[in-house]
């Protein structure tokens, strides 16, 4: 009897781990053998063979560079524009609601885009506009969604952590009071400098600028040049304002 039990826990756990990495069973084997086949090809021969064969998983609009040694999860719900460029060691975790990534996008060396709704979340997603650039080893969580415009560029090691726990009950262990999950919104032409992070349920609206080793906690206005733990705004880009005084902020 012991050994049944083990047997069909083992049998249950396994199959839980395969509900986290894709959408079925079927799913997971197809992904996987497609992976194990074609994604370690390095050079410009594996780049060329993923643009074909990872169509069968990967939801593809057009041509795509994949380079060798990409981790995709859930690859059905990842849908990649035209001319897109993920990087070596990128890790794509794309629950339910997915990963969209716009054309002429690059998503640098070790970047990581994770979904990851397990809760059933209503707003969990990862969507990125257009030629914009997610910088070497940014971290991505996209439990409350995560909205980023068109020509955004994050420098390396930004984080976007669009969820957050509770932890108002001291009587009540952290993991059983649940999280938020606000989403993280960065419009157009915003440029986020190394190390910054940014916390749920802020906006970062047009044309701002981030410096480097920023905590940002609130909303960021329009075309404003924000810093420090917490940021708080330095000053404000205006039309026709010349790019020296940008020396004083490191990015």
């Amino acid at each position: 009897m012991t050994r049944m039990n083990d047997a069909e826990s083992s049998g249950q756990g396994l199959l839980l781990y395969i509900s986290r990495q894709a959408s079925s069973v079927k799913r997971y084997l197809i992904e996987q053998l497609i992976f194990a086949i074609f994604g370690w090809i390095p050079t410009v021969i594996g780049i060329g063979l993923r643009a074909v064969v990872y169509r069968f998983v990967l939801r593809m609009q057009g041509i795509a560079a994949v380079e060798n040694g990409v981790r995709i999860r859930f690859a059905d719900n990842i849908t990649l524009g035209r001319n897109v460029y993920i990087d070596q060691g990128v890790y794509l975790h794309g629950c339910p609601a997915g990963i969209q990534i716009g054309d002429n996008t690059f998503v640098m060396h070790g970047a990581v885009l994770h979904v990851y709704n397990f809760r059933s979340l209503p707003h969990a997603f990862i969507r990125i506009g257009a030629n914009s650039l997610i910088g070497e080893l940014n971290v991505l969580r996209g439990q409350g969604g995560i909205t980023i415009g068109d020509r955004v560029y994050t420098a390396p090691m930004v984080q976007m952590l669009a969820v957050n726990h509770v932890f108002d009950d001291p009587t009540r262990p952290m993991v059983e009071q649940g999280i938020t999950a606000e989403g993280i919104v960065v419009e157009d032409d915003v440029w986020i400098g190394a190390g910054a992070i940014i916390t749920d349920g802020v906006r970062i609206c047009k044309g701002a600028v981030v410096a480097a080793g920023a905590v940002v906690t609130q909303d960021v206005p329009p075309f404003a040049v924000v810093g420090g733990t917490p940021a708080r705004v330095l000053r404000t880009i205006e039309r026709g304002q010349g790019t020296g005084s940008a020396k004083k902020v490191h990015y």
